[in-house]
């Protein structure tokens, strides 16, 4: 695998993958990397003869009093796991690399980026816009793959993309879950050993909202409540973000007539996780599953 720190080494590296004919894909992460991110490697593998991936902790997506200088950083720890998963080149550009003097640009995407976390975290969704418009400038790949996990963010940077004429397919893999349904993230790794027993009651109460929604249910309000219920029968995790809305326009629904994305965000200790579940209808995005 080879790795590249600065604009120049990626661009020498990636005109060689094109002089020889290959579709290119790319996987942005912010690194401390596992099991979630490899299975975009893993798709991203499937759609092209090279793979970069970038390891990149974004200033512009973190807000004032949130986690970047505690947010997890290993390194050496994420090259070796993308080298083993068969990335081609590693691109971890310093922050200085990636915004460079007089850097001014500050991506917005209307509507998707607004409600849900994009109104309870003023800026994050124009950091995200920001940086991955940057990363799909750069390496102009063929594909670039996404986790569902984060769905909010894939529909923001699926329009962004569609709206500045990015020639790139966007991908959407599936969360990745341990066996008891939490979903995997980096900041799991956060939480104290019986915060971790508790977490999976995010999934199981979205589960029920989903079951609700199956047994006949379209009034979002109830299958909201369904959630709620759910959830306070575990008194450590603390709502903090409950929403049901359009799977493509991430706005609310009163009935649940169309795909929809059901998506919360619970705080354990002090640590904020968030998970979602598709239902009603085929997800907005194209989806690919790893085998």
């Amino acid at each position: 695998m080879r790795t590249a720190a600065t604009v120049g080494d990626l661009r020498r590296a990636l005109a060689a993958y094109r002089e020889q004919g290959q579709r290119v894909a790319l996987v942005p992460t912010m690194g401390a990397l596992h099991a979630g991110h490899l299975s975009l490697v893993e798709v991203a593998r499937r759609r092209a003869g090279k793979v970069v991936a970038s390891v990149f902790v974004n200033p512009k997506q973190f807000g004032p009093g949130e986690d970047l200088s505690r947010y997890p950083r290993d390194p050496e720890g994420d090259a070796a796991k993308l080298r083993e998963a068969g990335v081609d080149l590693l691109f971890a550009p310093s922050v200085e690399e990636m915004y460079p003097a007089g850097f001014s640009t500050t991506v917005h995407v209307a509507g998707v980026s607004e409600g849900m976390e994009g109104a309870r975290r003023p800026g994050h969704f124009d950091g995200v816009a920001t940086v991955v418009a940057r990363l799909l400038g750069l390496v102009r790949p063929d594909v670039a793959v996404f986790g569902q996990k984060d769905a909010q963010q894939v529909a923001v940077v699926t329009r962004m993309a569609r709206d500045l004429g990015f020639d790139v397919e966007i991908l959407v893999a599936p969360t990745i879950r341990e066996a008891d349904g939490l979903a995997l993230s980096s900041r799991n790794a956060y939480l104290s050993p019986e915060e971790r027993r508790k977490a999976p009651a995010l999934f199981r109460a979205l589960l029920v909202g989903q079951l609700t929604y199956e047994l006949g249910e379209r009034k979002a309000a109830r299958v909201l409540e369904a959630v709620r219920r759910a959830l306070s029968t575990e008194p450590a995790l603390v709502l903090d973000a409950l929403d049901l809305v359009d799977a493509t326009t991430m706005q609310p629904l009163a009935q649940v007539d169309r795909p929809a994305l059901l998506a919360a965000a619970v705080v354990v200790g002090k640590t904020r996780l968030i998970d979602n579940i598709c239902f009603g209808g085929p997800a907005a995005a194209p989806q690919e599953t790893p085998r």
